[in-house]
C-alpha cells in the first residue's frame, strides 16, 4: 500500500502533511463523484424521486378523506412504489460499491502513516463551533490532547472531502 500512496505524499514538510490529505481527499473526491456520474441514471433517479414524492401527498390526502375506494387503488399503487424504491436504493449503492473498498485502503494506509495520523489542524474559532467541533469531540474523544480549536487528519480529510465532493458535483453536473 505505501508503494502506491508513498508517492502521493508530495508535501515538502513531512511533519506536516496537510497538503498530502488534501491530494487524498481531492483524488477521494473525485473518483466517488466520478462513480456516482458514471453509476446511476439520475434523470430515471429524479423521475423515480418525483413519483414517489407525488404518491405520497396523494396517499397523504386520501387517507385524511376516509374513502376507502381511492384508498384500495392507492394500496395497489404502493406495490409499484416499493419496487421504485428499491431501484432507487440499488443505484444509490452502485457508487458506494465500487469505491468502499479502495477508500478503506486509503484509509488504512493514512491512519498507519506516523506523519499523518498525528496531523492538527487549528481552526478559526467561528469555523470551529459552526462545524460543531465541540460536539464531536464531546462525543468521540480525541486518542491524545488536542490544543484549542483544533481537529485531527480525520476531521480535516472530512472537512476537505465534503467540500470538495460538492464542487466537483456541481462542475460534473451530479445531483445530489
Amino acid at each position: 500500500m505505501t508503494i502506491f500512496l508513498n508517492p502521493v505524499a508530495l508535501d515538502p514538510n513531512p511533519n506536516n502533511p496537510l497538503f498530502t490529505i488534501f491530494l487524498i481527499s481531492i483524488f477521494v473526491a473525485f473518483i466517488s463523484t466520478l462513480a456516482s456520474k458514471i453509476l446511476i441514471d439520475h434523470e430515471k433517479l429524479e423521475k423515480h424521486k418525483k413519483e414517489i414524492e407525488k404518491f405520497q401527498k396523494e396517499l397523504k390526502k386520501i387517507s385524511s378523506s376516509s374513502d376507502p375506494e381511492a384508498m384500495r387503488k392507492l394500496q395497489e399503487k404502493q406495490i409499484e412504489f416499493f419496487d421504485k424504491q428499491k431501484e432507487i436504493m440499488i443505484m444509490s449503492f452502485k457508487p458506494l460499491l465500487v469505491t468502499f473498498i479502495p477508500i478503506l485502503l486509503v484509509f488504512y494506509w493514512m491512519a498507519r502513516d506516523p506523519h499523518i495520523s498525528k496531523t492538527v489542524v487549528i481552526l478559526p474559532k467561528v469555523a470551529y463551533y459552526l462545524l460543531l467541533v465541540p460536539l464531536w469531540h464531546m462525543l468521540y474523544p480525541p486518542h491524545h490532547p488536542l490544543p484549542p480549536y483544533s481537529i485531527g487528519w480525520l476531521g480535516w480529510y472530512i472537512l476537505c472531502t465534503l467540500t470538495l465532493s460538492q464542487i466537483f458535483r456541481k462542475l460534473m453536473g451530479v445531483k445530489a
